[in-house]
């Protein structure tokens, strides 16, 4: 019995095509890039996919987000580095991530809407589905 990783790229190339073709749907509705990075960025860490984390600090920092802030972030919701929007982001990001019956999810989307339009709370949405998707490929082949 063999225990290599299984190549999903090579296997089904037609569905990762696709799946690679929806970023670009996401990023017509112009959700901030550093936002971007610090909600894949937050999945990533949660998951535990250390080729996702590393890929996607290395994003962030290359666009100009800040070592400090990086380094933070697995403390968001108790440090001062992260504005109300980023920080309504980062809990829809845990709670999208991190499922749990009692969650609450009509306070943290009111709290969105302080923040952003409909369509970019859905941008968000699709974005933390992504990442989320991303990382579990990528776990896979650990």
């Amino acid at each position: 019995m063999t225990t290599t990783p299984v190549n999903h790229h090579k296997n089904v190339p037609a569905v990762f095509a696709s799946l690679e073709k929806v970023h670009g749907a996401i990023d017509e509705h112009g959700l901030d890039r550093m936002l971007h990075h610090l909600v894949q960025l937050r999945a990533s860490q949660i998951n535990a996919c250390a080729y996702c984390v590393k890929m996607h600090t290395k994003e962030a920092r290359d666009d100009g987000e800040t070592n400090e802030r990086l380094d933070r972030l697995t403390v968001w919701a108790h440090v001062g580095d992260f504005t109300p929007r980023e920080r309504a982001a980062l809990a829809w990001t845990e709670a999208l991530t991190q499922l749990d019956r009692k969650t609450d999810y009509g306070s943290l989307r009111a709290e969105l809407r302080e923040h952003f339009s409909e369509a970019e709370i859905s941008a968000l949405t699709a974005t933390v589905a992504m990442i989320n998707l991303w990382n579990r490929v990528q776990i896979s082949a650990h």
